[in-house]
């Protein structure tokens, strides 16, 4: 067994936090998921920097965040660079493999239904990918194109096909430990239907079933697509227990690790007029799931985390140096109880649609929104809304405005401030909310230290 660590990222798309049963989801649609984190780490407090899909994958493959790189909205081409994921991996001794979902190419010079051209696909060695697999197939239709750009059409439902696919890569024989990026377009909808199509015979398991409390309240599109989404995640989890079988039944599971998360999640049309591109939590929070070596027994980590934060974790994990500009920290210390010093707060960024920005502690949620849309940045935001996640976890009750809740927006302002400023950002004019007096008690130091 090769002494380093192989490396799987099985990465989804659009799937909510609360769909894991760890979360308090009672249709037992993650069981595989549940199983293995219990066994090994779970990232309780789990949150996308970019709730978008190219910027947030692009955040994954560089270590930086978006507006570090330009990818700050969809069809903006990952940069070549040495400190990219792939690169790093390939260079330092890892077969690399990536199958799925890109959505970092150049447009320019290709189609969204066409090959990604060699110089964009981020340093991957083995490719079996489409940048936008939303419009290259279907549920039942999956075309991926292999690594001399030629069109590959693999049968069955698409996520068991490239579950398929990905346990025939990382059954091959080689000498060299792998690093496999499995990027599913599950559970995100089919663009062309605005649909959310599950295998067949799964949307009926869950019609009329549990809805998170956010979706019962604010409504949105839930009633006609969350059956379908639960059905997606089903299977997407019984593809992770299908991949975990195959590396129990070669003696490598006790040496791969294994990464499970989201790009973002999806609020279903109750926050604006799509699924994501929101700094509320059902468009930030995520899964987060981590086995194998160095992970196991890890526990539940409570403190919050940024899928910025997995680059340096898996660089770390495989003894190859984080490039200084990474902009995330590593978590295995954190695993390991060799230190508790960690950013008390995660910093989200939205560039498309709208310029926005928003810090998140344990306690708080405090948002920025500019008046112009589609930027990497602005000179002015207004503020957008605060919430206690305390007594409202759902975020339905907008604090903004709350003079009780003035020293709060204060510190967030601060707190948010600074995060923008590190992350390479311009600090910017931020417009204070109309303050409103009411009946509420004046928040207390306490409070503000939660």
């Amino acid at each position: 067994m090769n002494p380093r660590p192989n490396i799987i990222f099985f990465f989804t798309d659009q799937q909510r936090w609360d769909s894991m049963g760890l979360h308090g989801c009672p249709l037992d649609i993650t069981p595989n998921l549940d199983r293995m984190a219990r066994q090994g780490t779970f990232l309780k407090n789990m949150f996308t920097c970019q709730p978008v899909c190219g910027p947030a994958r692009s955040c994954l493959q560089s270590g930086m965040f978006a507006t570090r790189t330009g990818c700050f909205r969809n069809n903006i081409p990952l940069p070549r660079s040495d400190s990219n994921l792939g690169e790093l991996f390939s260079r330092n001794g890892y077969d690399t493999g990536y199958i799925g979902k890109w959505h970092l190419a150049d447009t320019s010079k290709t189609t969204t239904t066409g090959p990604v051209v060699p110089e964009d696909r981020g340093g991957y060695q083995y490719w079996l990918a489409s940048d936008t697999l939303e419009h290259t197939s279907d549920a039942y239709h999956t075309r991926l194109w292999d690594k001399n750009s030629q069109p590959v059409d693999l049968p069955g439902y698409r996520v068991d096909a490239m579950t398929d696919a990905a346990i025939r890569w990382i059954n091959e024989p080689r000498e060299k430990p792998f690093f496999l990026f499995l990027s599913y377009i599950e559970p995100h909808h089919q663009n062309h239907l605005d649909d959310f199509p599950p295998p067949l015979g799964y949307r009926e398991r869950y019609t009329g079933r549990w809805s998170p409390p956010d979706l019962t309240a604010l409504v949105g599109s839930a009633p006609r697509h969350l059956a379908g989404y639960w059905g997606m995640i089903k299977r997407l989890d019984e593809a992770y227990g299908r991949l975990v079988d195959s590396l129990h039944s070669t003696g490598e599971l006790e040496n791969t690790i294994i990464v499970f998360t989201s790009d973002h999640g999806c609020h279903f049309k109750t926050r604006n007029g799509e699924y994501k591109r929101s700094c509320h939590d059902s468009s930030i929070r995520v899964p987060g799931v981590i086995t194998g070596p160095g992970f196991q027994r890890g526990g539940e980590v409570q403190e919050l985390v940024s899928l910025i934060d997995l680059p340096p974790t898996l660089l770390e994990a495989a003894g190859i140096p984080v490039p200084d500009c990474y902009d995330g920290h590593p978590v295995g210390p954190l695993v390991r109880r060799e230190t508790d010093e960690w950013p008390d707060s995660v910093f989200v960024q939205i560039s498309e649609s709208q310029t926005g920005r928003a810090v998140r502690t344990h306690r708080w949620k405090y948002s920025v929104t500019a008046e112009v849309g589609d930027r990497p940045w602005a000179e002015s935001f207004r503020e957008d809304f605060l919430y206690d996640l305390e007594c409202d976890p759902y975020e339905l009750t907008n604090l903004i405005q709350s003079g009780a809740h003035a020293a709060v927006v204060d510190r967030m302002r601060k707190l948010l401030l600074d995060h923008m400023e590190r992350a390479g950002e311009k600090a910017p004019t931020i417009v204070p909310a109309e303050r409103k007096k009411g009946g509420q008690r004046t928040v207390s130091a306490e409070d503000l230290n939660s």
